[in-house]
């Protein structure tokens, strides 16, 4: 893989760290800026509102400017930029404003490399292609895990915060430097984001693109800490290593959905088969519960790996996008993706306060949540059956 393309992969590393680290600070949180779950709970939907309404923005410059000043620009002022103003947070507004900056960095670096591959590389190897910078580039979810609680404990959040910026700024530095831009598409008929939302296809791929992922966004963003420390009664270390286990199972399971449409000659019905599992552990969690904790830890790690179908499906919808417009179709795809998540998270937050209100038992917040997501996946299910199946 050519350089640029591995530093790229690299602030893929620094866009899922940002996704998920909320995860482990939600008790400092708390206590330093007065965040309260359902506080965290929308400043995460915001990154994942912001990083959605900038898809628009960013397949445009994809396919008019290109990946190199597209992502190495949004990344300097909006990763580093929303870090630096995250370490220096006093009250959760801060938090909010932070983290929409930051979504808006992040917004460009997955799809600059999925421009590029779909630019540069054979049609057939796209879904492999993209699983790898999907899966390698996770690594970051997991340095938000056991790694960031060991480094808040030992300098404190905002030196953790403060270095994390530091580390996004020279990465955009990076990009400008050594990042290829694709030969620019010669054509002669014009085309616009409109042309992609009048074909057919894609309105049966859209739903199950926004549901698919927002439960492992979701829980393992935000919601998996909590979840163990209230009804478990975990600790910092412990909620941690949990994590861990989960952004293992989510690494897992990108590479796993990778070749499978070669190997199987379908997209349709791996994705298919993926998200029926993902959707009977939302449901377990949310109608039957769980009393033990190995059992839970393994649910989580089976929605993580279950619901990595996203490169699948990017590729499943790659598969219908004119050659000139294919960075406005990827950010598209990717549009519903991430703001499914970003919707959703605002919206369980609110189911959270509203339960926990009235819940007799700490578990009933979560079992609600949790049957939310799964009733989510089942409805992109259904209408994703009647999507017309395509590979290349």
């Amino acid at each position: 893989m050519r350089f640029d393309l591995i530093l790229l992969c690299f602030a893929y590393v620094l866009s899922q760290f940002y996704r998920a680290f909320l995860a482990v600070l939600t008790e400092v949180l708390e206590r330093d800026v007065g965040a309260t779950p359902e506080d965290l709970a929308t400043a995460s939907g915001f990154w994942f509102l912001a990083f959605a309404a900038m898809q628009i923005p960013v397949g445009w410059a994809l396919d008019k400017v290109g990946p190199r000043r597209t992502a190495a620009v949004l990344l300097l002022i909006g990763g580093a930029g929303g870090a630096a103003v995250f370490a220096m947070a006093s009250t959760p507004a801060h938090i909010s404003a932070a983290m929409v900056l930051i979504g808006v960095g992040c917004a460009p670096v997955l799809m600059a490399s999925y421009y590029i591959f779909a630019r540069t590389y054979p049609p057939a190897a796209f879904a492999t292609l993209a699983a790898v910078i999907l899966g390698v580039g996770s690594v970051g979810n997991l340095a938000s895990a056991l790694p960031t609680t060991l480094a808040v404990e030992a300098f404190g959040w905002r030196t953790v915060v403060w270095g994390m910026a530091a580390i996004s700024a020279v990465t955009a530095f990076g990009l400008w430097a050594v990042v290829q831009d694709p030969e620019r598409v010669v054509h002669e008929e014009k085309g616009s984001l409109l042309d992609l939302l009048k074909m057919p296809a894609l309105w049966l791929i859209f739903p199950l693109m926004a549901f698919q992922y927002a439960p492992a966004g979701g829980a393992r963003g935000l919601w998996i800490g909590p979840y163990f420390r209230e009804i478990f009664g975990a600790n910092d270390g412990f909620i941690g290593t949990i994590t861990l286990i989960m952004g293992a199972a989510m690494i897992a399971g990108t590479f796993a959905y990778g070749p499978l449409d070669r190997i199987l000659g379908t997209r349709k019905w791996v994705i298919v088969g993926g998200n029926v599992f993902s959707l009977i552990a939302c449901l377990w969690l949310g109608l039957i519960g769980v009393e033990s904790l190995w059992l839970a830890v393994a649910l989580f790690a089976a929605v993580g790996f279950f619901g990595a179908s996203f490169p699948v499906i990017m590729a499943h919808g790659r598969s219908f996008y004119p050659p000139h417009l294919v960075g406005r179709g990827v950010t598209l795809m990717n549009l519903f993706g991430i703001g499914g998540v970003g919707i959703l998270q605002m919206v369980t937050g609110r189911l959270y306060t509203g339960a926990a209100k009235d819940a007799a038992t700490p578990a009933e917040p979560y079992e609600l949540l949790f049957t939310f997501y799964g009733a989510l996946v089942a409805l992109g299910l259904v209408i994703y059956l009647f999507a017309q199946d395509r590979t290349d």
